[in-house]
């Protein structure tokens, strides 16, 4: 007896007919406006994304979350490798690490917004705050894991801190900076929503606080579908294919 076998594909496109039609059956069974059926999400999201509203906040949303990415990033990596090589300065920082760690991103937000107004400044430095102590962490841990005998034979070779960074240093590092990455946008993008909720005119998390003041429920599904379609292209279109290309050393 032949085992009827499916693709990652067909799995994939399988669990999203499941999820829509129990997403579906419920909104028939419930029948309340509480949850819309996935056809009045799709026909609103149709209805926004005709008009320009929905692209226009999404712009503003996507442009801010990827000013925080950049710079959580940037600062991030950098601090983190100081910190894995340094161990008296990681003995230094550490507290202050957990500290921020342990703060919770709505007191950021809202310390940021009283001590520097509302303004795009504001929001951005309580995305950023929020997130660079976990791309530290990461990025720490993975220089803490660096093989001293690789680094050692680059020694012995001479390479230059060039070479040494994008033969022997990157290699081992590209799992942590991946992780950081994908766990970054997640955040980010979360706490961008309640920094634009609290505090900006413009941006999905100012739309979502319309829509909730309005009991729109499907409004709110159908933006979430938006930022999360957007969220999944950035993932299948620039990270797996950056990823795909750092690990060509390994085939």
């Amino acid at each position: 007896m032949q085992v009827f076998k499916l693709s990652t594909t067909q799995l994939t496109l399988l669990s999203f007919v499941i999820f829509i039609s129990f997403w579906q059956l419920l909104a028939i069974y419930l029948h309340q406006a509480s949850l819309p059926s996935p056809y009045v999400v799709a026909i609103i999201l149709f209805q926004e994304i005709k008009s320009g509203v929905l692209p226009y906040h999404l712009g503003i949303t996507l442009g801010r979350l990827s000013i925080s990415f950049a710079i959580a990033m940037s600062f991030g990596c950098m601090f983190g490798i100081l910190l894995g090589q340094h161990q008296r300065l990681d003995a230094f920082f550490d507290h202050w690490l957990v500290i921020f760690l342990n703060i919770p991103a709505l007191v950021t937000i809202i310390l940021c917004y009283v001590w520097f107004g509302l303004n795009e400044t504001a929001a951005i430095l309580a995305v950023v705050i929020n997130k660079l102590p976990n791309v530290v962490v990461t990025i720490r841990e993975g220089t803490r894991a660096l093989d001293v005998e690789l680094l050692e034979m680059a020694r012995s070779y001479k390479f230059g801190w060039r070479k040494t960074f994008l033969h022997v240093i990157w290699p081992q590092l590209h799992p942590f900076v991946m992780t950081a990455t994908r766990s970054g946008l997640a955040l980010i993008w979360k706490i961008i929503l309640v920094v634009e909720l609290l505090g900006r005119s413009n941006g999905m998390g100012y739309q979502l606080h319309l829509f909730f003041q309005l009991f729109d429920v499907a409004s709110i599904l159908a933006y979430t579908v938006a930022f999360i379609a957007v969220i999944q292209l950035i993932e299948s279109l620039i990270l797996k294919p950056l990823d795909r290309k750092a690990q060509q050393w390994r085939i």
